[in-house]
């Protein structure tokens, strides 16, 4: 399913993620912080709680539960999809710092996950691997559950996927597409499923004078053009999410996933989303290469067209 890691020791990894919580807390807040890690103890007891408690009163036969796959880029909106989908006691919930389902943001093996899957008592069990955004046809197909899986692809418009993104991450996009437009990153995760094309598209550009943000605006571009050239929009068990329609109207965007998933819905799963109409909440466009614009504006285009919210 996924070969071996590489990059740094274990004990320099969490050294690093360690360094990068104590700048994101002095940059961001320590309550962003703990919102996005799920880091809050009270409400991780409360959540396992009411997740008990159904599964006392409703829980189902294992082998039954519904794999469910979030994905897309990384800061695109997909944690508060998997925020309003851990409300739901019906959810079994596995964010990509869950060691147990996750290795460095990777999933485990398909051993693992299957295993997983099989033994919850949930009507869904949800994962969230951005890092396998690339492969999730495999996952549905290949994976070995009893009930078809599903999966939900998210994008945001690329301007403020940017500014997230350099604002938590700093260059690590521009570093990585450096890397592989130069012809050795084949063993990083950025690079896997990426098409001769997009190949091509990434070594017309000269990565040592792009800024961060036309870097993360490419990193945009090559992640979500996956969609498309992994025949995802040609599927029914995918439904693609626009996350500036969700802030428009929540409840009108994720009610029919719920549905679809064969869950409950609650308008209070999404109380804590702040509602902000597209226009309202517009920023000045991001000074970001004219060729990355175009590709992105023409991607973006075609998301828009097949995005079920």
């Amino acid at each position: 399913m996924t070969g071996p890691r590489t990059g740094p020791t274990p004990m320099r990894y969490h050294s690093q993620r360690l360094a990068q919580h104590v700048r994101w807390a002095r940059t961001q807040g320590i309550r962003r912080l703990i919102e996005e890690d799920e880091l809050d103890p009270i409400t991780r007891v409360l959540g396992a709680g009411r997740r008990l408690a159904w599964r006392q009163r409703y829980g189902g036969t294992p082998g039954t539960a519904v794999p469910l796959y979030i994905v897309g880029t990384q800061r695109s909106g997909t944690n508060m999809v998997c925020r309003a989908l851990g409300r739901s006691p019906q959810v079994e919930l596995h964010n990509e710092n869950d060691r147990a389902a996750f290795d460095r943001f990777e999933l485990r093996s398909e051993r693992t996950i299957a295993r997983i899957v099989h033994d919850s008592r949930h009507r869904v069990v949800a994962f969230k691997p951005l890092c396998d955004s690339d492969r999730v046809d495999q996952l549905l197909d290949c994976l070995p559950y009893s009930v078809p899986g599903r999966a939900i692809w998210v994008y945001r418009n690329v301007d403020d996927r940017a500014r997230s993104a350099v604002a938590k991450f700093g260059d690590s996009n521009l570093r990585a597409l450096r890397t592989i437009a130069a012809g050795s990153g084949a063993d990083l995760w950025q690079a896997r499923g990426m098409s001769q094309e997009t190949l091509r598209h990434l070594q017309r550009f000269d990565f040592a004078t792009m800024s961060p943000e036309s870097a993360s605006g490419l990193f945009w571009y090559v992640r979500n053009v996956l969609f498309f050239e992994c025949g995802l929009d040609r599927r029914g068990d995918i439904r693609l999410l626009s996350y500036d329609r969700l802030v428009d109207d929540p409840v009108a965007g994720l009610a029919p996933v719920f549905a679809w998933l064969g869950l409950t819905w609650r308008d209070s799963y999404v109380d804590d989303v702040e509602r902000r109409s597209p226009t309202a909440a517009a920023k000045p466009a991001l000074d970001i290469d004219p060729e990355v614009r175009s590709l992105c504006s023409e991607l973006a285009e075609r998301l828009d067209n097949c995005a079920h919210c």
